[in-house]
């Protein structure tokens, strides 16, 4: 069992370091993982071994407070209520006003005198040093008890055997305040011995201000830090905000407004223009285009009519629907994708190990320098005073949040930047491992091609299209054949007629055959023409061009005379060619893995531009032929959307599911994509490189901090240089090391992945055009006298009359003259006339321009 808790108490990296061993301590614990920017632990145990109680439990005992985590639907409903985050922010927020208040009059009278800066009589003498000292406790106290949950977290902590950033400061701050309390005794038993050198040299050594700028400085660096921590998850905010918190639902004869979460699966819902889908489901009464730019990340309204599938949280652009709810609650799009989203960020990617086995020691290592350096200086001869400002300094410069910090946010950010662009990435462990991938394997169907047939190309061998479209689409509308609704789809635009039928009989292997309006009338490929002799070389050479170019060609006859053929394809998708190429030039290599027959899969292949192909696979075979792939040693992804490519996105290092693909593939797959684009894997890949990059540089930048400013701190280089650190400084530098992080972390931000010029915006493919495929329109809009246009689908000299006839009939032609060898018609023109015109009239005619020069 997977379960995700909400944790608070946690301040830096070892506090989650403390709560991992704890728990993982437990029998049954399969793996735990505590992510510090989330406040969230996700853990993997066996429920026959060990209940949520016992885990809470762990938690406790390890000095922090965990619950179970609430539902996306009902963190959304939470979330509107009160955000955690913001109200942390508040709280942060008071506390730093608070100490700034009281902290700035404390430097003033503190440092004022060294400055030159005037201060009231009130202060100043001998007489006045106890009015001196005691003022500056004072104003320490309200800023000490306003941030008392450093002393209280970091000081329990401490006693339990697992320091943290709390108990750092904790330290640092209590050994100021100590001492200067002492330095209140000493001053006041100067006085009373009238030895006014001991009461004027305690005064100057009191460290009240330091501790006050020390717990000043780190709320300010906490604040700032908060703030910053909230905008990394605001994706997943985002995502909640879009949850409607209302719907209209029929109760009787009426429609009434109900809080979303009372919807049930089977209420009859209303959606009006503008409003949100409030959950999933079907329309079962009219149609609207809907923008699903929220959950796919597509900018273009899709429109949805009676029986199609609609998803909660879009946005009904025109037109009343009504629907029944399918999916509610946690079931929706939405939640699932809001709960991917919260998995993928509190997950830990494999680098982050080596933060976490830093910060697992960094705390007790400092504690121990700080008090050596102390120790040392003591030794050498220095002064108490000088020891303890040693001591503080080393603690209060000594950053774990910096290292605890650098993974999380930089994985937080990314999977946010990904949702936003429809890309689902299930873990930090898949988004780390997608930066270095070295083969992408695609599946073709619906991967790189649409996953519609289409019909590409009709040539007429009879007296007109017309009779060969009748006939086709007659047999195929009750054929059950996956080519069928293609042929069907296609002559309905054509407004052919679906004709009665007589003895109809589907032959295996061939085609279908009936008798219509008494007529024998068959459609089948090349082996049912030569089973009816009707197969000569015209046909054969037909069957092969259409087959070469990984189309599947459809052969009509009816009583003993062949009238056409219709080829239909499963053709690219628009992004497909680019994607590919993006992966070559990123020095990944592609292959094409089908099920398909060698000379279809090498056509798609030139097509997308993909060089290494293996077809007829068996779908059990997908799975071995990406374990050979790995067992060259090389990082593999699967790109998929079927049943049969599961387990090959399973055995992937990353597993990338299409996601208008099966649940089953989406659910063995590490990264998904919404919008069922090639381009969008493209990006997924470099979405990673950019979060393993800015993980590195947060990395470095939290090492080379803590290298260089504890040994500063220390006094490494008061012999060398006469550096000497001031602690009130240490605690600035901490604060900014963590804010900076950070900061750096949001600037993944304001990554994008721009699509190549002249790449449509959208990955839906448009229905196949069979006239206008592959048209390379040259001088477009140019008035031409005289026009050379390439011509495919001409077979006879039936075909090249009615083209001459389509194109003399456009007003400004003069003549056209079809050469049908060489496929060109060289069309001369009285008057301007605009290519689109030319190109519609073959169009229209049957048959496809290739180019118009």
């Amino acid at each position: 069992m997977k379960k995700t808790y909400d944790v608070t108490g946690m301040s830096c990296s070892a506090c989650s370091a403390a709560i991992e061993r704890g728990v993982r301590k437990l029998d049954g614990i399969e793996q735990c993982d505590v992510n510090l920017l989330a406040n969230k632990m996700t853990v993997s145990f066996d429920e026959n071994q060990l209940t949520s109680d016992k885990i809470l439990q762990a938690v406790e005992q390890a000095g922090y407070h965990a619950e179970e985590h609430g539902a996306p639907a009902a963190a959304s409903k939470a979330s509107a209520a009160e955000n955690p985050m913001e109200k942390q922010i508040k709280t942060m927020k008071t506390h730093l006003i608070v100490s700034v208040v009281f902290m700035l009059p404390l430097f003033y009278l503190s440092m004022g005198h060294m400055m030159g800066w005037p201060l009231p009589a009130f202060f100043l003498g001998h007489e006045n040093t106890m009015n001196f000292a005691l003022t500056q406790f004072l104003l320490c106290l309200p800023i000490v008890i306003v941030n008392s949950h450093y002393f209280t977290n970091g000081f329990k902590n401490l006693f339990r055997r697992s320091p943290n950033m709390d108990s750092l400061i904790a330290i640092g701050s209590a050994a100021a305040i100590v001492y200067g309390v002492i330095a209140l005794y000493e001053i006041g038993m100067g006085l009373g011995a009238h030895d006014m050198v001991k009461v004027h040299s305690w005064a100057m050594d009191m460290y009240f201000e330091t501790s006050a700028m020390i717990l000043t400085l780190i709320t300010l660096g906490k604040y700032l830090e908060t703030r910053s921590k909230g905008k990394t998850s605001e994706a997943i905010a985002k995502l909640m905000d879009l949850a409607p918190k209302t719907a209209w639902v029929r109760r009787g004869e009426e429609f009434v407004e109900i809080p979303v979460e009372d919807v049930r699966p089977g209420d009859r819902l209303r959606v009006k223009p503008g409003q949100s889908v409030p959950v999933d489901g079907v329309i079962v009464q009219g149609s609207a285009a809907f923008d699903e730019s929220a959950i796919t990340g597509e900018s273009i309204p899709v429109e949805r009519t009676v029986g199609e599938k609609i998803i909660g949280a879009t946005v009904n652009k025109s037109g009343a629907v009504e629907m029944e709810a399918t999916l509610v609650g946690e079931d929706t799009t939405l939640s699932q994708i809001i709960r991917l989203v919260e998995e993928a960020s509190a997950s830990k990617a494999p680098i982050a190990k080596l933060a976490d086995q830093v910060s697992g020691v960094f705390v007790p290592v400092v504690i121990t320098i700080a008090l050596a350096a102390a120790v040392i200086w003591l030794l050498l001869g220095e002064s108490i005073s000088f020891a303890v400002s040693i001591g503080i300094a080393v603690l209060v410069i000594s950053c774990p949040c910096a290292l605890g910090l650098a993974t999380p946010t930089a994985i937080m950010v990314g999977t946010g930047k990904g949702a936003e662009n429809g890309i689902l990435i299930k873990s930090g462990e898949a988004l780390e491992t997608a930066h270095s991938l070295q083969t992408v394997i695609l599946d073709k169907t619906g991967t790189v091609t649409t996953g519609k047939p289409e019909v590409t190309e009709v040539t007429v061998l009879g007296e007109s299209e017309a009779a060969l479209l009748d006939a086709a689409v007659s047999l195929e509308a009750v054929s059950e054949h996956p080519l069928a609704e293609a042929i069907v789809r296609y002559g309905q635009k054509q407004n052919a007629r679906i004709k009665a039928i007589d003895q109809f009989e589907n032959i295996a292997g061939q085609g279908v055959r009936a008798l219509i309006d008494g007529q024998p009338t068959a459609a089948g490929n090349l082996r049912m023409m030569q089973a009816m002799g009707l197969a000569d070389e015209q046909i054969e050479q037909l069957h092969h061009n259409a087959a070469s170019q990984g189309r599947t060609p459809l052969f009509i006859a009816q009583s003993g005379v062949i009238l056409g053929m219709i080829a239909v394809a499963d053709t690219i998708k628009p992004t497909s060619r680019a994607a590919v190429a993006e992966f070559k030039r990123m020095g990944i290599d592609v292959i094409l893995l089908t099920g398909d027959n060698p000379q279809v899969a090498q056509a798609i292949a030139a097509q997308a531009g993909i060089d290494n192909v293996i077809a007829e696979v068996l779908p059990s075979d997908k799975q071995r032929v990406v374990s050979q792939v790995q067992a060259e040693g090389r990082k593999v992804a699967m790109i998929g959307d079927g049943i049969n490519d599961a387990p090959a996105l399973a055995q992937a290092d990353v597993g990338i599911a299409i996601g208008a693909g099966t649940d089953v593939a989406i659910e063995s797959a590490d990264i998904v994509l919404m919008k069922s684009d090639l381009w969008d894997a493209v990006t997924a890949v470099k979405l990673s490189k950019a979060v393993l990059r800015n993980i590195k540089q947060n990395l470095f930048w939290a090492l080379i901090y803590n290298s260089i400013g504890i040994p500063l701190a220390a006094g490494v280089f008061i012999p060398l240089l006469g550096w000497k650190l001031n602690p009130m400084f240490g605690a600035a530098a901490m604060s900014l090391s963590s804010v900076s992080v950070v900061s750096n972390a949001l600037r993944l931000k304001l990554f994008s992945s721009p699509r190549p010029a002249g790449l449509p915006e959208s990955s839906s493919a448009p229905a196949a055009q069979v006239a206008v495929q592959h048209i390379e329109l040259k001088n477009k809009g140019e008035k031409n006298m005289t026009k050379t246009m390439i011509v495919n689908g001409m077979a006879c000299a039936h075909c090249k009359a009615r083209v001459e006839a389509a194109l003399n009939a456009v007003a400004g032609v003069e003549k056209a003259e079809v050469t049908l060898e060489e496929k060109k018609a060289v069309v001369t023109c009285s008057q301007p006339v605009e290519d689109s015109a030319l190109i519609q009239a073959v169009t229209d005619a049957g048959y496809e321009v290739v180019s118009v020069a």
